[in-house]
């Protein structure tokens, strides 16, 4: 059996209520930079915003995903973690526990990530994203405390899963091949079988194959004398004309 994986990239946000105004600058500037995909430059601006106001939401949670887009899991874990107390409140609490989640199952947590992602939910039960995240999450979760591994049972599984295949492929491949000898084998018996019927003839056999080999000699010398001598007497016939 093999698990689908759903590991969904952090939203970007750029609709959080600041509480403070010091910051606004610099969570824009950082915006701007992130939707070009220059995570690290975007990094450094929100890295400025959480210095001015450390418990800046806006900062922190985009500081989060712009560490997450460089797989940086524990810098984005530790930003999010910096408003843990402040971002559940605001009416992006939503977004803030599902990237929460997010990152918890980058870093194979997943009790951590279940909660988060059931929190989500709570909030937006019809994010399918997060339906998706928190059953996979969960499931990793069993694997783990069942001694599987997580992700590693996944791989390992797969793997299996590969040479299985792999190996019903080769006997499948040997079982007609060993057909394809079994017929061809079998061929050659019944030709084999045929010549030996043809050279085993028995003394009653071979004295009837002569008779009726002779017999025919004898209609054809027949046939032929009779030919003569009807050609004969055509002749005669022709002199007494």
């Amino acid at each position: 059996m093999k698990y689908l994986i759903h590991t969904l990239l952090l939203l970007l946000s750029l609709s959080f209520t600041l509480g403070a105004q010091t910051d606004r600058r610099e969570v824009r500037a950082g915006n701007r930079k992130f939707k070009k995909e220059a995570f690290k430059e975007a990094e450094i601006d929100y890295r400025k915003a959480v210095v001015k106001d450390s418990l800046s939401v806006a900062g922190n949670y985009n500081l989060g995903s712009a560490l997450y887009r460089q797989q940086d899991w524990e810098g984005a874990g530790k930003a999010l973690e910096r408003v843990k107390d402040i971002a559940p409140s605001t009416e992006n609490a939503a977004r803030w526990h599902y990237n929460s989640g997010d990152v918890a199952l980058q870093k194979k947590d997943y009790a951590t990530a279940v909660k988060a992602f059931r929190e989500a939910l709570l909030l937006t039960p019809d994010d399918l994203d997060a339906k998706e995240n928190y059953i996979y999450a969960k499931l990793m979760l069993q694997n783990q405390q069942n001694g599987g591994g997580g992700d590693q049972q996944n791989q390992d599984q797969q793997n299996n899963d590969q040479n299985q295949d792999q190996q019903q492929d080769q006997q499948d491949q040997n079982q007609d091949q060993q057909q394809n000898q079994d017929q061809n084998q079998d061929q050659q018996d019944q030709n084999q079988d045929q010549q030996e019927q043809e050279q085993k003839i028995s003394p009653q056999q071979a004295q009837q194959m002569l008779q009726a080999i002779q017999a025919k000699e004898k209609e054809t010398q027949d046939k032929v004398k009779k030919e003569k001598a009807e050609a004969l007497k055509s002749r005669q016939k022709e002199k007494n004309w």
